[in-house]
């Protein structure tokens, strides 16, 4: 042990890496001293680029950090809101779906109160580095953009995924398009009586609430939505459905052949993409009919069109889009272009540079989690929140977040 700055490692300090700190304070103190949490950002935050006022989240305050593993913990939502003084208030609103921003504080409040998991803020891990000793993989070499190397027998990656960006923005200068996973930080520091010209791309959730915040936000603007969909529609929920996500069906789904799993993922789709909360579509239909009663083009939302250029006219971005029933193009001139075009499926490039270190080829998990390594390695790495193709829909949401924590350190205190 004494070779390693710390036994157990883990990279960001999101909802994942925060159950997985309560899980190994809770089942292995004495691993838990012995672990590090390493954070890019200077503070925990949850969605913060989507942090928005009067957003909600979209899973029950039940599937928070460890619940679902042991309701009788200290780090519940229920008892954090008993802590910081609301619970009599939380109670009386009559919702299981707390403000997102509220969901943000309670995960703050976690990463306070850990009495032995460790977590450094401001450090941003560039690349982590095999260790070799005998030609065995005996552990790992985080190296970050400032500080000292961090070494560790034992590796837990929960960096979440990257933003997806289509090619046909990426000629775009960086000031005329953002992605949702940035979106609060951009328009915070724009002029909210100027008048502004959005164009938002993307037709479920995240586009929906850009499109929202910045009709509220800014009077003058004018907001466009451009979706490929026919219409904007509602998750498919339905109590049956939702059984999907229990982590009890974690366990049936890796079980399955791939195409068991790539056919039920392809089922479940709607129940968590390309869709609205039902609230939030109301909302947007009703504002569009009475917008409709006045004459004002202020909201619009163009549906089955495809944006098939984009480049910039020497006032701002100008999206060429093409109408899918006609194919017929017309141009829209905007000041800011913003993408809710969701995130990428694929590994994380730091894992996929770590699995290529050490293998050469992909990135592969098993049941609990641990990446595929040499049969001869005595390290280990566990990735969370993207395996959604080998453990379901529900690997990078909330909902199996304090059962998933729990087979980990299971894992690795088999490892140790």
């Amino acid at each position: 042990m004494n070779r390693w700055d710390v036994e157990v490692l883990a990279i960001g300090a999101g909802p994942s890496n925060l159950a997985l700190a309560v899980a190994l304070e809770e089942l292995a103190p004495d691993l838990a001293a012995r672990t590090l949490l390493v954070e890019r950002h200077d503070s925990v935050v949850w969605q913060r680029g989507m942090l928005l006022p009067w957003a909600r989240s979209q899973v029950s305050f039940l599937k928070d950090l460890v619940t679902l593993r042991n309701p009788r913990s200290e780090f519940t939502f229920l008892n954090y809101l008993h802590a910081v003084g609301r619970l009599d208030q939380f109670v009386n609103l009559g919702t299981f779906q707390p403000y997102r921003t509220e969901v943000s504080d309670y995960l703050r409040w976690v990463a306070g109160s850990l009495a032995e998991v460790r977590i450094e803020y401001g450090r941003r891990v560039v690349a982590v580095e095999p260790v070799w000793d005998d030609g065995s993989l005996d552990g790992w070499c985080a190296r970050f953009a400032d500080g000292p190397d961090v070494t560790c027998r034992h590796l837990v990656v929960g960096v979440g995924r990257e933003p997806r960006v289509p090619d046909v923005f990426r000629s775009l200068p960086g000031g005329r398009v953002v992605h949702s996973s940035r979106f609060q930080e951009r328009v915070d520091r724009l002029d909210p009586d100027a008048a502004h010209r959005f164009a938002v791309v993307g037709g479920a959730q995240s586009a929906a609430e850009m499109l929202w915040e910045t009709y509220r936000r800014f009077p003058r603007a004018e907001c466009v939505m451009v979706t490929r969909s026919i219409g904007l529609k509602t998750y498919e929920h339905s109590r049956f459905a939702n059984e999907l996500y229990y982590p009890s069906f974690t366990g049936d789904f890796h079980a399955g052949a791939p195409g068991f799993r790539a056919r039920t993922l392809a089922e479940m789709r709607g129940t968590n993409y390309g869709a609205l909360d039902p609230d939030l579509l109301d909302a947007l239909y009703d504002e569009l009919y009475r917008l409709r009663l006045t004459g004002s083009n202020r909201m619009r939302i163009l549906p089955m069109t495809d944006v098939v250029r984009a480049g910039t006219d020497g006032t701002g971005a100008l999206l060429t889009l093409a109408d899918r029933r006609t194919g017929d193009e017309n141009d829209l001139p905007c000041d800011l272009v913003l993408l809710g075009t969701g995130f990428r499926g694929e590994m994380p490039p730091l894992v996929r540079r770590m699995a290529e270190a050490v293998s050469g080829g992909p990135v592969a998990v098993d049941r609990y989690y641990r990446m595929a390594l040499p049969p001869s390695a005595t390290a280990t790495c566990h990735l969370q929140g993207v395996n959604e193709a080998t453990h379901g829909i529900a690997d990078s949401l909330l909902s199996v977040l304090g059962v998933r924590a729990e087979e980990i350190v299971t894992d690795l205190l088999k490892a140790r």
